[in-house]
């Protein structure tokens, strides 16, 4: 066909079938469309010009080293789709950078050069959320934390922070180990907020105050954060808001000395010995879950066991483990010393509980139960 007389019949189908035909037709009528990313190189240009502009809404957050690393890209009609790992650091904060796994969308560009640009930036199908994907961010610092929250007043963050300041201390004074001293603590403006920065269902976390982010595993610290859940948080008295944020930023301080051996017992249980050393309440009105089965004629077998402590099973007992686990290591404090506490701690992360209760406690694991289920009939019975 004459190409003059081909025209108008290209034309009408860019009209039928426009737009998921116009790149196919490109070739034959030069319908405007950016090259086919066969290698990337274009949306990788488009994704790093957008690291470098953050969007506004990250402006008062202390940010430092963003960056995405492509990982793929796919072509979907008209738009591109990349997923990218997100690092960043919050300065003065993070001394390793924190990863999100996220996915962005681009379209063609708008005649300036660029072939792509950015118009969505949000979590890759599966992953948590940030807290910059629910909504603006405010950002308040204390002494010794930085809370970033959104939907939440200025009067509750900064009382936020001022709970925060005052953990860091009492830690300090339970955990004489060098950490660094600071923490980030995220305030979304609800528990299904929360759920989506952990990546798991609400349920999970409903009646809990916090939980901290972050691996275990004895290398540089990870970015930590303490996660509040605004529902269960408002819920507390200040003495327990306090307890909270103290057994969470113990998690922070411990991190490094804390692995995958570590009996979660004791490491919850730590947490809840530096949480609790300040306060007046008894062992009877801190444990009240376990008091109530004590003193009901059934005396725990064991040490609670790993699994006792995973979210979302039945809170009753959770609660029994969380506090049985704080009264282990109040024993170990009141008979071995703290040094005691903090020493089998650390063995306990390198060496089987067996040998770590033999070379700091010089006992073993049947003669602490025994003296813990001692210590549960004087202090619940």
């Amino acid at each position: 066909m004459d190409p003059v007389r081909r025209a108008p019949l290209v034309r009408l189908l860019v009209r039928l079938l426009a737009p998921a035909s116009c790149l196919a037709l490109a070739a034959v009528a030069g319908c405007a469309a950016p090259d086919a990313p066969s290698d990337g190189a274009a949306v990788r240009r488009a994704v790093a010009d957008w690291a470098a502009a953050p969007p506004a809404k990250l402006a008062g957050i202390p940010l430092e080293g963003w960056s995405y690393e492509v990982t793929s890209v796919r072509r979907d009609g008209v738009r591109a789709f990349a997923r990218a790992e997100l690092r960043y650091r919050l300065a003065g904060y993070d001394t390793t950078p924190a990863t999100s796994a996220r996915e962005l969308e681009l379209a063609p560009g708008d005649g300036g050069g660029a072939a792509w640009r950015v118009t969505a930036d949000r979590p890759a199908p599966g992953a948590p959320a940030q807290l910059w994907d629910q909504g603006e961010v405010a950002v308040v610092r204390g002494a010794h934390a930085l809370v970033l929250g959104v939907g939440q007043s200025p009067q509750t963050l900064s009382a936020v922070a001022a709970e925060a300041d005052r953990a860091v201390p009492a830690v300090n004074a339970a955990w004489p180990r060098p950490w660094a001293g600071r923490l980030v603590v995220e305030v979304p403006a609800s528990l299904d907020g929360m759920a989506a920065l952990l990546g798991r269902a609400a349920d999970t976390y409903r009646g809990m105050g916090a939980v901290t982010t972050g691996a275990t595993g004895g290398g540089p610290a990870p970015a930590d954060r303490v996660v509040v859940n605004p529902e269960g948080y408002a819920g507390l008295s200040q003495a327990g808001r306090q307890i909270v944020l103290t057994h969470e930023a113990t998690h922070v301080a411990t991190r490094t000395a804390t692995s995958a051996r570590t009996p979660q017992w004791l490491s919850e249980g730590f947490a809840d010995w530096a949480a609790y050393r300040g306060s007046p309440l008894g062992p009877a009105e801190a444990a009240p879950a376990l008091a109530r089965s004590v003193r009901g004629g059934e005396f725990p077998a064991a040490l609670p066991a790993d699994g006792a402590f995973t979210f979302g099973g039945n809170p009753e007992a959770m609660a029994r483990a969380y506090e049985g686990a704080w009264l282990a290591c109040r024993l170990v404090a009141a008979r071995w010393g703290d040094a005691a506490l903090v020493t089998l701690y650390e063995h306990a992360a390198r060496e089987p509980l067996p040998t770590a209760l033999d070379q700091t406690l010089h006992t073993d694991l049947p003669a602490l139960t025994t003296a813990w289920q001692r210590s549960l009939r004087e202090d619940l019975g």
